[in-house]
């Protein structure tokens, strides 16, 4: 039975790229996909790694002088010279500056210390305030600093702490990515970012992400996912990182999209948190939680207490609007509810930790973001 079922999301999926492909007009190597994966172009295929900071054409693996170089000593250049980088402590290192067009189209990385306390920022065609602006274990749908397989279509995570993007970034201009360093130590980071330089074409928008968290919530007050977006474009996924502070179910609450003008009352509106996780019945399989990671919706992390110190019940989530892209035309604000139970069969509003990832595609330019937390409203305790 679970083999029928994986042969039939691998057919949907089949089928969902080759209905992608069939939009001629996008095509110029930058939207490569199942469906079209035969067809050629005159993108050209480039790659940043400390291994070739720069992306440059025929230059990766030249380096004689890099952190590894005591490792490669009776080797010498060519052989995994400069694989890795070091963060200072409160520093902020730019990973890669790309010339476009082009696009990021996969990223690879897998960051040591403090996934909360290491901050990615990417920048296009210029812009002063960056379009993404999130630690990076939140970014990769690993929120609660702690691994989680994921295997979903635009985000990987494999063992032992492999970091994966599939998200298309285009840009006009030029791209820039940093990685800041919040911590009092030193960071060691392997990466790698492939990209594509090539035509974007005229309707492709750029990619955005922001983080959010409220720690507690207050009482009968939403959670904002994300407010204040202004312009054309859709919304495309959510992560979230959710401590229930009470015991018992926590996951009544709906989401709300208010699109281009709502006000106090959203066009869509979900029917509790486990159902736009595309689960069910409180995530549960014989009293225990499941967790699951599929193409487009998962919990694949669920952390139990343990007796100890680790009191409080958290889970990590996510949900890609992939193929069912929340499409706005000059604003939207997301919320969702922290719903549970209290007793006589009532609703009760939760004063859970939260905190999430926004991701959407819009034209720019785009609203400045609001200031990130500090570092102590970052730490996960």
């Amino acid at each position: 039975m679970k083999k029928k079922w994986v042969l039939i999301t691998l057919g949907l999926m089949f089928v969902s790229l080759i209905l992608f492909a069939a939009e001629e007009k996008v095509f110029n190597g930058l939207y490569l996909n199942l469906g079209n994966l035969y067809r050629l172009s005159y993108a050209k295929s480039r790659s940043i790694s400390p291994e070739n900071f720069a992306g440059e054409k025929g230059k990766g693996g030249m380096s004689v002088d890099g952190l590894a170089k005591n490792a490669a000593r009776d080797l010498g250049q060519g052989w995994k010279v400069s694989p890795y980088i070091h963060i200072a402590p409160n520093q902020t290192y730019v990973l890669a500056e790309i010339d476009g067009p082009g696009a990021i189209q996969q990223i690879w990385m897998t960051p040591a210390g403090n996934w909360r306390y290491s901050i990615l920022r990417f920048y296009w065609d210029g812009e002063e305030e960056p379009s993404v602006e999130v630690p990076v274990g939140d970014f990769f749908a690993c929120g609660w600093g702690k691994f989680a397989q994921v295997s979903s279509l635009p985000i990987c995570v494999n063992p032992g702490s492999g970091l994966n993007s599939y998200w298309v970034m285009p840009f006009r201009k030029s791209c820039k990515v940093t990685m800041e360093n919040l911590d009092e130590k030193k960071m060691t980071l392997y990466y790698q970012i492939n990209y594509t330089l090539t035509d974007i074409p005229d309707d492709a928008a750029y990619f955005h992400a922001q983080f959010r968290r409220t720690n507690p919530l207050p009482y009968k007050t939403d959670y904002t996912i994300v407010d204040g977006i202004e312009g054309w474009g859709h919304f495309v996924g959510t992560y979230m990182c959710w401590q229930a502070n009470n015991t018992g179910w926590w996951g009544e609450g709906e989401i709300k999209f208010f699109i281009d003008g709502d006000t106090k009352f959203p066009t869509i509106c979900g029917t509790g948190t486990e159902d736009y996780f595309c689960g069910s019945y409180g995530f549960t399989v014989e009293g225990k939680y499941q967790e699951y990671t599929t193409p487009y919706a998962g919990m694949p992390q669920v952390i139990s207490p343990d007796g100890q110190w680790q009191s409080q019940q958290r889970f990590g989530l996510y949900r890609w609007h992939i193929m069912d892209p929340v499409r706005f035309e000059k604003d939207l604000r997301v919320t969702i509810q922290a719903l549970g139970w209290r007793s006589g069969g009532r609703y009760l509003p939760l004063q859970d930790d939260i905190s999430s990832v926004a991701i959407w595609y819009q034209t720019e330019p785009h609203a400045k973001f609001p200031k990130l937390p500090s570092k102590n409203k970052l730490e996960i305790i």
